[in-house]
């Protein structure tokens, strides 16, 4: 993720946000209002767009039908500001979010980046494909470390060496038995977030199917305000 974001306001011309894109060398900027809340996005797509409506609605592509849309796409084609032409609400991803999560976001919306918004709707960055791309460079040593020292010992407090970890060229496999199936289940669903992980494969066994526990099978406390009180 990218923290040091160009940016721009409602208020920001066509013209300015047309010469930022270029000497940046960037594809999309996010609108902020006066709170530094995340209001749109200007992108090259939504510039280009203006530029191919210019004729009128003569030259509006025949998949608006709408006259909603049609209206919309007049409006951004007399566009001054990028309040105007921006596109909003912006497609933005939590900072937790993984990187399949932010991956799976720009192949759905065809994007090529993603403000990286908190619950407030404050801007905290901006990741693209190039951050997307980069992540699959990590070694198989950090993947697997990771996975031992993050999730087994520190998340899911499993002693790392009853588990063995084998990672090859991002290709995970869990071998080991661990003491509840939800559990085990856990850690795949885990080790799939991770960055860099590009499959898991699972041999994992467990001593306990706690899926299949009924209450009936709990068992019984007694004494005072507990269960099975006499």
């Amino acid at each position: 993720m990218t923290t040091q974001v160009v940016t721009v306001h409602p208020e920001t011309t066509v013209k300015e946000v047309a010469r930022l894109l270029g000497e940046h060398r960037i594809s999309a900027v996010p609108v902020l209002d006066q709170d530094k809340t995340l209001v749109g996005v200007v992108s090259e797509a939504d510039l280009l767009r203006k530029e191919a409506d210019q004729d009128g609605p003569g030259r509006l592509p025949l998949t608006i039908r709408s006259r909603r849309a049609v209206h919309e796409a007049r409006a951004k084609a007399d566009a001054e500001t990028a309040g105007e032409l921006m596109t909003s609400p912006a497609i933005g991803i939590a900072p937790d979010a993984s990187v399949v999560d932010a991956a799976r976001l720009m192949e759905r919306h065809s994007v090529k980046r993603l403000p990286v918004v908190d619950g407030a709707g404050r801007l905290r960055g901006i990741v693209s494909r190039g951050d997307l791309l980069r992540v699959f460079l990590r070694t198989d040593e950090r993947i697997r470390g990771e996975i031992l020292e993050d999730l087994l010992r520190r998340d899911l407090w499993v002693d790392p060496e009853s588990i063995t970890v084998h990672v090859h060229d991002g290709v995970v496999e869990l071998t080991g038995e661990m003491e509840h199936k939800t559990l085990a289940r856990i850690l795949v669903r885990m080790c799939r977030g991770v960055d860099g992980v590009v499959r898991v494969h699972d041999h994992l066994t467990w001593a306990l199917d706690d899926t299949k526990v009924h209450p009936t099978e709990l068992p019984q406390l007694h004494g005072r305000g507990g269960w099975g009180r006499d």
